[in-house]
């Protein structure tokens, strides 16, 4: 018979979940997020419930929702290794668990993470697929730094031989489906798609090409970019256990001008996530720009302390559930809320807003910062812009003083770039809006590689 796998993707976070049917309207969910809702849904439509909810390992880029799963029902699996501190059957590798007519073994695959399991899943004769988590993707593999800088490249080591002695023996029919993917800053480079085989992997993937296991670390370690400060923090979370959230999850309240600028008078980090253009037309003094979008918990979790309380400016059609469940999906719970009526409030109340100038990527002059990831900056940038990434900028921003104009690939990063630079006293900085390529086809001038 076979089994329907289908994938719950965070884009923000480059992560797939998979929900399987299991058969006598149960469903196993792999790497779930935090919030159960999708789980739930699929359940419901399915006429189902949430059986099994299955750990690769311990995640230090989403708060797993295993947890939650578990409120409502479901047997939680995860690697016996991984110590965690909370309710779950470990699994030891090598270990087969019967999920009720289908079979679940566990592969030892440490290098994303010392406790790192696969889990090959068959019904009967039939392999439904190998549930890779952080160790194969697709075109890529799983980074091995996240643990310390010292460990980096035993792990790395640990993944060759993960893949060679796990992975790649089996079938080249074999689905695969990985948890990180695209867009996952636990990840190497890797394309859109979010399921492989394992002869494609074979066949393609550029890091399983190398010759043998140095080359193999070698090559690895050189695309390793730098990733969120919250990574430190999350795998500790995970063990231990976050807090149950329950169904439905705490909306984001709405707070009076009174009580917002009590809270923000208090220490409380204030969040603007209007659009761009919103946000420069008028803003909060002080106000962090982190326009709402997918990428919207990365940046956050970049640029503000887990533990650092929240307030936010949120425009009027932007979705609030969303913005939540991206905050509490990397772990920033310390939600106060949001300003009742947004700016609008704030001026009429007689209280002062900045406006940043927006500027054409045609028009750009002066002194320009590109704030991209480096990989972008050395793939193509104007002339004689300085560099630094998004995530660096914070902490060194009073040495960008004389910065005319700030640039990322779009202007949303860019926008946050200038309220950072706002809050040290560079007032008049202009976000480009449009990138390096928009600069490039309008002037005809070309790019600078690096």
């Amino acid at each position: 018979m076979t089994r329907v796998v289908t994938p719950v993707l965070d884009a923000g976070l480059g992560n797939t979940s998979w929900v399987i049917d299991i058969g006598d309207r149960r469903l196993a969910v792999v790497d779930p997020g935090r919030h159960p809702g999708p789980f739930l849904a699929e359940a419901e439509r399915r006429g189902s419930r949430v059986a099994f909810s299955i750990e690769t390992h311990l995640h230090a880029d989403f708060v797993t929702g295993s947890p939650e799963l578990a409120a409502v029902g479901a047997e939680v699996l995860a690697p016996a290794e991984g110590n965690l501190a909370w309710p779950h059957r470990p699994v030891a590798a090598g270990a087969t668990v019967d999920l009720g007519g289908l079979s679940l073994r566990a592969l030892a695959t440490p290098g994303h993470t010392p406790e790192h399991l696969a889990y090959l899943l068959s019904d009967g004769d039939d392999v439904v697929g190998v549930f890779t988590g952080g160790s194969l993707l697709v075109g890529a593999v799983a980074r091995t730094d996240l643990i310390s800088a010292d460990a980096t490249e035993d792990l790395a080591r640990a993944l060759w031989r993960s893949l060679q002695q796990e992975l790649l023996a089996l079938p080249d029919e074999t689905p695969v489906y990985p948890t990180h993917g695209a867009g996952s800053f636990c990840s190497a480079p890797a394309t859109d798609r979010r399921w492989t085989t394992i002869g494609d992997e074979r066949r393609q993937n550029p890091l399983l090409a190398a010759g043998d296991e140095d080359a193999f670390v070698k090559a690895l370690l050189a695309i390793l970019g730098t990733y969120p400060p919250y990574f430190r923090h999350l795998r500790e979370v995970n063990r231990l256990g976050p807090d149950v959230l329950g169904v439905p999850q705490p909306p984001l309240p709405a707070l009076d001008l009174a009580a917002f600028r009590h809270a923000l008078d208090g220490g409380a980090v204030l969040i603007d996530t209007r659009p761009v253009e919103a946000w420069a037309a008028g803003h909060i003094p002080g106000a962090l720009a982190i326009p709402l979008r997918e990428q919207f918990a990365p940046w956050l979790g970049w640029l503000v302390g887990r533990d650092q309380p929240l307030l936010f400016v949120v425009g009027p059609d932007q979705d609030r559930g969303e913005l939540v469940r991206q905050c509490r999906q990397i772990g920033h719970d310390r939600i106060i809320g949001e300003l009742a009526g947004g700016t609008t409030a704030w001026v009429v109340a007689g209280l002062q807003v900045q406006r940043t100038p927006l500027l054409d990527a045609a028009l750009i002059e002066g002194r320009v910062l590109d704030v991209r990831q480096d990989s972008e900056y050395a793939a193509g940038s104007i002339p004689g812009a300085a560099h630094v990434e998004l995530g660096e900028l914070a902490s060194i921003a009073r040495e960008f003083g004389g910065i005319d104009a700030v640039m990322c690939g779009h202007g949303e990063r860019a926008a946050t770039a200038a309220s950072l630079l706002e809050r040290v006293g560079n007032t008049s900085v202009a976000v480009v809006i449009g990138g390096p390529s928009e600069w490039a086809a309008a002037t005809g001038r070309p790019l600078i590689t690096q």
